[in-house]
């Protein structure tokens, strides 16, 4: 089954043309209400103008003037000459049942010439009123019948006002606002356009980024203009591009390390492993070697290990932890490692949240590390202290040959070794180890500067948990 890709409709099209589509609808109700008033006061006017005639007709049959007219039709023709109707009116009379006369002008149709309209008329001993079409539109009419004395109904008067005449003006107003509205739309799409335009810019340059980003290329940034919503969108995805780069930078860097790292005892096994004699003693001498190599992997893929948990959430089992127990602890356990002059140099009498086991992992790592650069009799120390701003101080110090000047950064980098490589067999991650462990924490490891020869470690964690993490 083939299913059809629907057709991509970008983000500008779709706000203008919600907007336009809101603008219109609003257009269009004004529109048809104005026209709907506008419609029932054309017909208001229609009623009104009847009843005007009306009465001025029956103010004039009523006046001393037309008391001297003995037939219905000299009254009728009387008022006919005294009244011009307007260019919205007609007027005509019935006599005995036929159309007789009208009034001066053209009226914008004739109704008398219209035999049925005048039949229904004819009749009419009373009052009536009504509409009817015609060729200008519809007709407000009205019946008016004329009796002198005593005389029956003879004759009517036929007032006639033409609805859509008088509309005509309130009908121009209608479509010019009709012409305005869509003069408004055509303007408001422009606008829209320019206006959508510059506020999608920096989505459309994120898009295009975006699809332009790849692992060998991350270095391109979308340029923030403004601080509204869609400028604090583009720099928060600069920012994530930053962190991103970095990301894949190191990720790069360990992985090439790494293999640097492991493709050296493997080389060392299978060369071993090849020349391998049958001499049990050479095989032997083999045994131990792979064994020990297959060991230094072991610890090095453990290290590697850490490092990845190191940047999980759930890394660290936090807890409150006790400074000088955990200082106490390290020494204890360390005294065992090698022949040294160990010592406390200070412990605080404070408690702070953090995984127990992760701290005394990064110290023991420390000490280790002082082991490696120390000969026998020379001191290490371990200490703790609670400094200004709510931040606790864990060290472990040496009187060993210390770090150079050009080593103090790069040691904490993984599979970085000093200078004096010749004088340890790790694989160069125990100090990035030390490091992801202090920053899980939300802390920070610094190898301190201090007078005299050897090195210290500073491990700086905050107190509270709301930073850890953080």
């Amino acid at each position: 089954m083939v299913r059809l890709r629907r057709p991509v409709v970008s983000a500008r099209l779709r706000i203008i043309g919600w907007m336009l589509g809101v603008l219109a609808l609003a257009l269009t109700t004004v529109v048809f209400l104005t026209w709907q008033v506008l419609a029932a006061r054309s017909d208001s006017a229609a009623d009104a103008e009847l009843t005007h005639e009306a009465t001025k007709f029956r103010a004039f049959a009523g006046s001393t003037t037309a008391a001297g007219y003995n037939r219905p039709e000299e009254l009728l023709d009387r008022w006919l000459q005294s009244n011009l109707p307007d260019s919205s009116e007609g007027f005509f009379t019935v006599v005995d049942g036929r159309a007789y006369h009208r009034s001066q002008g053209s009226p914008p149709a004739r109704l008398d010439t219209d035999a049925g309209f005048v039949a229904r008329v004819a009749g009419a001993t009373e009052p009536e009123y009504g509409w009817i079409g015609s060729t200008a539109g519809k007709v407000r009419y009205g019946v008016i019948p004329v009796r002198v004395g005593s005389q029956p109904v003879r004759a009517q008067l036929v007032v006639l006002e033409f609805r859509d005449v008088i509309a005509q003006p309130l009908e121009d107003a209608a479509q010019a606002l009709a012409v305005i509205g869509a003069i408004t739309l055509a303007l408001a799409a422009g606008a829209c356009w320019l206006v959508t335009g510059r506020v999608l810019a920096p989505i459309r340059q994120l898009r295009s980024t975006a699809e332009q980003i790849g692992e060998s290329d991350l270095r391109r940034r979308i340029e923030v203009v403004g601080n509204d919503d869609v400028a604090q969108l583009a720099g928060t995805f600069n920012t994530m591009l930053d962190r991103l780069e970095v990301a894949f930078l190191a990720q790069r860097e360990f992985v090439d390390n790494a293999g640097h790292e492991l493709r050296t005892p493997i080389t060392v096994i299978r060369g071993h492993l090849e020349l391998m004699g049958d001499d049990p003693r050479d095989r032997e001498e083999t045994r131990a070697l792979v064994l020990d190599e297959l060991a230094r992997m072991n610890r090095m893929v453990d290290d590697l290990l850490v490092l990845a948990k190191s940047e999980r959430p759930d890394f660290l089992k936090l807890e409150e932890v006790n400074l000088t127990e955990l200082t106490v602890e390290v020494i204890a356990k360390a005294r065992g490692l090698a022949d040294r002059a160990w010592g406390v140099d200070e412990t605080a009498d404070a408690t702070i949240v953090a995984d127990g086991q992760r701290l005394t992992q990064a110290l023991m790592q420390l000490v280790a590390n002082a082991v490696r650069h120390t000969t026998a009799g020379d001191r290490i120390a371990v200490g703790s202290r609670v400094v200004a701003g709510g931040r606790a101080v864990l060290w472990v110090a040496d009187a060993g040959a210390g770090v150079a000047e050009g080593d103090r950064e790069r040691i904490f980098e993984r599979f970085a070794r000093g200078n004096d490589q010749g004088r340890t067999d790790g694989a160069g991650l125990g100090l990035a180890i030390v490091r992801s462990i202090a920053r899980a924490h939300g802390g920070e490891v610094r190898l301190a500067r201090q007078d005299g020869p050897g090195a210290r470690f500073e491990l700086e964690l905050p107190m509270a948990d709301e930073e850890v993490r953080g």
